[in-house]
C-alpha cells in the first residue's frame, strides 16, 4: 500500500496552517525557495512550525510513503530531517492541462499508482479529483482531504489506518 504525502501543511503545521500569518505561508511575496533559504538562519515560519512527532506517526502507517509535493526532492532535504523521516521517493510533476476543477497533481498520481491501491493526503482535493480518480484508476484509492489550518490530526491518522484494513 502506498501513501502519498503532500505539502508541508499535511505533515504537521499547527494552527494557522499555510494560509495564515507570514508571506511564506501564503505563497505571496516570497517564493518557497526564499522560505527554505530563510530557514538556514532559523527564520522560516513554514518549516519552524513542523511537529517532529508527526514523522513517527507517518512512519507507523502501513504505507510506503512517497513525497508528492511542489517541494519535490527538497522535501527530503528540508522536511524529512525535521520529522525524523528517511529519504523518501519523490513523485515528479509535469505541468499539463487539466479539466476545470481538477488538481494539477491528480493525473500524475494516478499514472504513478499504475492501478495499485494508494492514499493521497492533501488540503486541495476536491470533487473533480475524486471523479477523475474513479474514472481513471482501476485500483482502490483514498483521497483524504486535510484541513491546512490544522495539518494532520489524530482523526486523519485513524482514517488512514482504517482504510487499509
Amino acid at each position: 500500500m502506498t501513501g502519498v504525502v503532500e505539502k508541508v501543511g499535511e505533515v504537521g503545521l499547527g494552527p494557522g496552517g499555510r494560509h495564515g500569518g507570514h508571506a511564506c505561508q501564503r505563497n505571496e511575496t516570497r517564493s518557497v525557495a526564499d522560505c527554505r533559504e530563510a530557514d538556514q538562519w532559523g527564520r522560516s515560519p513554514l518549516l519552524a512550525r513542523l511537529d517532529p512527532a508527526q514523522g513517527s506517526r507517518l512512519a507507523a502507517l502501513p504505507y510506503e510513503l512517497v513525497w508528492a509535493t511542489t517541494w519535490e526532492a527538497d522535501a527530503n532535504a528540508w522536511v524529512a530531517p525535521r520529522l525524523g523521516l528517511p529519504e523518501l521517493p519523490v513523485l515528479p510533476w509535469t505541468d499539463g492541462p487539466g479539466a476545470p476543477g481538477l488538481h494539477w497533481k491528480t493525473p500524475a498520481l494516478v499514472a504513478w499508482a499504475e492501478g495499485r491501491p494508494f492514499a493521497w493526503v492533501d488540503d486541495e482535493i476536491g470533487p473533480a479529483d475524486r471523479a477523475w480518480v474513479a474514472a481513471h484508476h482501476a485500483g482502490p484509492a483514498l483521497l483524504h482531504r486535510v484541513d491546512a489550518r490544522r495539518g494532520l490530526v489524530a482523526a486523519d491518522f485513524a482514517a488512514l489506518t482504517a482504510w487499509v484494513r
